[in-house]
């Protein structure tokens, strides 16, 4: 149970993190989540491909938040 609230946590931390960083400021708690959690997987498959692992919960908030940016990057490229 400790583990899923953990990684709601850390999804929720990334894409605000993700957010400030690409644009200036968060998306509310909801976006936020969602952006974290699924920045969470492609830099978890990014960082694979390069033979990289995350360790912890600050390897898992890193990795979260680089595939965030990667996201909302990507993202921006489709709303021009």
């Amino acid at each position: 149970m400790w583990s899923f609230i953990v990684y709601i946590v850390i999804g929720a931390l990334a894409g605000w993190i993700a957010g400030n960083i690409s644009k200036g400021g968060g998306s509310g708690f909801w976006v936020n989540l969602i952006i974290g959690i699924i920045g969470g997987v492609l830099g978890g498959w990014i960082f694979s491909l390069f033979g990289l692992d995350s360790v912890g919960i600050i390897g898992n908030l890193i990795t979260s938040v680089v595939g965030a940016v990667l996201l909302l990057w990507i993202i921006s490229l489709f709303k021009r």
